[in-house]
């Protein structure tokens, strides 16, 4: 397998050796000897990394052409248009049959050839607006750590393109490989759930309607209880229509959506912090069961609530926390994470 990877002044090394480590390893552990990774610019010669350090003797755009597998492992940051020159080598290696690979900021580029036109696609979370503004064809993921079509694949941010190199070579030379050389990186070969679970909370902008403020407050307050829309409603002294109306217009969102991702990051907030079990997570975060919790949770952020925990709880919890709406419980000392 031929890949060629593409360099550019000011990429950080980290992006640039992802690839280069994953492929690499393939030739350390005597896996194959027919993969070949090498770089390329827009003109040969080197370039200087984010962090200062020279790269040289990287290959021209004419590289390309000796591709099978077209990665581009980043892109400059504020994101500036790739020129049509850039653009046109992509969409003739994916022409020809090449695979076209847009790690992290590197779906921009790819993007703007026109080869994921009408298609999903994903980047880094804190970019994807911006993506989406500028490529309104393509359908955004939040969800997922890496999009492959087959002929063209896209990853999240940073360290997904890592889990996007593996799965190349889980698909071209099958798990037993893919898994060697993750156990080699220290890296676990198959990471659940998307890059959902790692944005972060939101601020909600201070309502402009002083109305639905109000019941926004009231509602953070009461998250245990059964908030239906009706209930809301008659909190704000509005008719069900014109409260329905003016929520979704004041918050961009329906009463009951903007309830449940209160629930929700309420939840992973407890799951961070505590040493609760899911039930009673569920229950303090105002679910009507566990499996309701954990079905929404799941379809949120790719993840269940054990395997969110298991990646984002600290060493110590808080056995004393204030959920919104709950009486605190007693105990003040930390104790190990260890119910999951």
């Amino acid at each position: 397998m031929r890949i060629a990877v593409y360099a550019f002044d000011g990429i950080t090394m980290f992006h640039l050796a992802a690839p280069l480590m994953v492929f690499g390893e393939l030739a350390r552990l005597g896996l194959a000897d027919d993969w070949e990774v090498r770089l390329w610019s827009d003109r040969p010669g080197s370039i200087r990394t984010a962090e200062g350090y020279p790269i040289g003797e990287i290959e021209g755009p004419e590289l390309v052409d000796w591709a099978r597998i077209v990665i581009v492992p980043s892109w400059p940051q504020p994101v500036i248009p790739s020129d049509e020159g850039f653009q046109g080598l992509l969409r003739t290696a994916h022409e020809r049959g090449a695979i076209i690979v847009g790690l992290c900021l590197g779906a921009f580029p790819v993007a703007e050839s026109g080869v994921l036109k009408g298609r999903t696609a994903v980047t880094h979370w804190e970019l994807l607006p911006e993506l989406t503004e500028h490529l309104p064809g393509t359908d955004m993921q939040t969800s997922v750590l890496y999009i492959d079509h087959g002929d063209v694949l896209t990853s999240a941010g940073t360290a997904s393109s890592i889990d996007a190199c593996l799965h190349l070579l889980r698909r071209h030379l099958g798990s037993a490989a893919a898994n060697r050389v993750a156990r080699s990186l220290v890296v676990a070969p198959h990471r659940d759930g998307g890059q959902s679970q790692y944005i972060e909370r939101p601020l909600a902008h201070a309502p402009t309607d002083t109305a639905i403020a109000d019941v926004q407050q009231w509602a953070l307050g009461h998250l245990t209880e059964e908030l239906s829309v009706d209930r809301m409603a008659t909190r704000a002294n509005m008719s069900r229509r014109s409260f329905i109306r003016r929520f979704t217009t004041t918050t961009g969102m329906t009463p009951a959506r903007w309830i449940l991702a209160q629930r929700l990051n309420e939840a992973r907030t407890l799951l961070e912090t505590t040493d609760w079990s899911v039930d009673e997570v569920a229950s303090a975060c105002g679910f009507a069961s566990t499996v309701t919790f954990r079905q929404n949770f799941t379809a949120a952020f790719a993840t269940t609530p054990t395997a969110y925990r298991r990646h984002f709880a600290g060493t110590t919890v808080q056995t004393r926390v204030v959920c919104t709406g709950l009486p605190q419980r007693e105990a003040e000392e930390t104790m190990p994470s260890d119910r999951r």
